[in-house]
């Protein structure tokens, strides 16, 4: 059957498009809703039954709580896990089951996020996204499968109590493991001010005002005004170096006046296993006059580098042999443009212990950091055109210490607005833009990606000032994932986002 349209007909249907089409102006567009694969969805216990699994089961109760210490002499109240300033390590296999009960003894809500992992979505431990916060008195159980061999580190993801000594190391063996070495040392780092001249939240109301007009040039550790630090600048970093004034810094929960020590043979090779749990302040470590072969960073293989110093930024682990010499061995941790330093050192048992006056202040030679190595060929990414690319521009400034992503700072009371969106099977580039005058530590939960064409597998990298640093990964872990800079402060004033996963 076939109609015709004659004038008439033509001349009606113009004019009832024209009204519908003044209508439609009229009216609001209907909200389209995506689809988002929740923690709560069924396809992420899916894929939680896909991992590889042993039958074994590590169990650990973890206690937030309040406890008083002793640093540098001063009797100091802060908060940490099982009541002390170095928190159990735990570890398990690949194909582990991990259970950890959180029992909340903190005066306000908590949470643990298990920072590094490729974990289930619904135990990554981020209150308004992934899960509710553990309430003031309640308990909590994590329960996932162990996804994959390195060195990690577990932390509250609750504002600012990452301040605090709310951490500890995560070591997840490899049952094939390839690495010789005779013994291992996990060392965890990190900047402290808690009881000592302030509380990190009175740091971050500080900060929060802006500090607009203040000079952040210049050198020589900088200057201190209130709990902010101006002035400290660091080449390697591409200028400005922190802006919190730290009294101190801690290499296993002890000050530089009481270095930890472990024993050891001359010859042997020690594994150490590097975490940068700090706030605000990067570390350059190494030990004077001899170098370290750089073997992992972020928990999966690089191509063995030797260097004479690595910098780490916070969130970052690297791992590293180091063959032992007769006597003493420091291992000496720089606080990155700030002047301080905090170490540990190896004993032979034979001469004298050396005095932190008579360490180097420097560390100079080959100096990388995680971002600038090379993966190792047994986990390079397949080479894939992505499906997906998202540019991710750092923007903000310390004037008024409001940082964000694409000029939009992050509130956890709406965590879709802005999301960035992604499905399952896609490889996902991202372009992280720094438009802002300080350097970041991109951290993305719940995935590895791989820098560049064959850079090394990471979860945390640097991103310089005006410089772009381009990743990709694989959408393989449904569910909603945070990506923030790892800067606790930066991150709390709003440089945070979700990636998405779409149904």
């Amino acid at each position: 059957m076939s109609y015709q349209l004659n004038r008439r007909s033509l001349l009606g249907l113009s004019v009832a498009t024209t009204a519908a089409a003044a209508l439609a102006a009229c009216t609001p567009a209907p909200t389209v809703t995506k689809q988002r694969i929740l923690p709560t969805d069924p396809l992420i216990a899916d894929y939680e039954t896909r991992r590889d699994a042993t039958g074994k089961t590590v169990t650990k109760t973890l206690t937030p709580e309040p406890f008083s210490t002793t640093m540098a002499g001063k009797n100091i109240s802060t908060w940490g896990y099982n009541g002390s300033l170095v928190a159990p390590t735990l570890r398990g296999t690949v194909g582990d089951q991990l259970n950890v009960t959180v029992a909340n003894k903190l005066p306000e809500s908590t949470s643990i996020h298990w920072h590094g992992l490729a974990l289930r979505n619904n135990a990554d431990g981020v209150p308004g996204l992934t899960q509710e916060a553990i309430g003031a008195g309640k308990d909590y159980p994590y329960s996932f499968k162990l996804p994959h061999p390195g060195t990690y580190w577990y932390h509250s993801h609750v504002e600012m109590q990452r301040e605090r000594a709310l951490y500890g190391a995560l070591i997840i063996d490899d049952p094939r493991e390839p690495l010789k070495y005779d013994k291992e040392w996990i060392i965890v780092l990190d900047d402290w001010l808690d009881g000592l001249t302030g509380a990190p939240d009175e740091v971050l109301k500080e900060l929060s005002k802006g500090m607009g007009g203040m000079n952040h040039g210049g050198g020589g550790g900088g200057m201190v005004m209130g709990h902010m630090l101006m002035g400290a600048s660091s080449d390697f970093l591409g200028g400005d170096a922190g802006d919190v004034a730290y009294p101190m810094h801690l290499f296993n929960g002890r000050d530089s006046g009481n270095p930890e020590i472990i024993t050891a043979k001359p010859g042997e090779r020690i594994r150490l296993r590097i975490i940068n749990a700090a706030g605000d302040t990067a570390y350059r470590l190494g030990v004077p006059n001899q170098q370290l072969t750089l073997t992992h960073t972020d928990g999966f293989p690089i191509q063995h580098t030797e260097v004479d110093a690595v910098v780490l930024s916070m969130g970052e682990r690297i791992d590293a042999l180091l063959t032992v010499r007769d006597g003493y061995t420091p291992v000496v941790a720089l606080a990155e443009g700030k002047a301080q330093m905090t170490y540990g050192l190896v004993s032979t048992g034979t001469g004298t212990a050396p005095l932190m006056a008579s360490l180097p202040k420097t560390l100079a030679g080959k100096v990388v950091d995680g971002g600038q190595l090379t993966a190792d060929p047994s986990v390079t990414l397949a080479a894939k055109t992505p499906d997906r690319v998202h540019e991710l521009r750092l923007t903000g400034g310390m004037a008024n210490y409001d940082w964000g992503i694409n000029g939009h700072r992050f509130d956890m009371a709406k965590p879709f607005e802005n999301a960035v969106d992604i499905k399952v099977g896609e490889r996902v580039e991202v372009k992280f833009v720094n438009d802002t005058m300080m350097w970041h530590p991109m951290h993305i939960h719940g995935h590895t990606f791989q820098v560049g064409a064959t850079g090394a597998r990471k979860d945390t990298v640097i991103v310089r000032p005006k410089q772009i640093v381009t990743v990709q990964f694989d959408a393989d872990n449904p569910g909603q994932w945070l990506f923030h800079c790892h800067n606790a402060y930066h991150a709390e004033r709003g440089m945070m986002g979700v990636f998405s996963y779409l149904t």
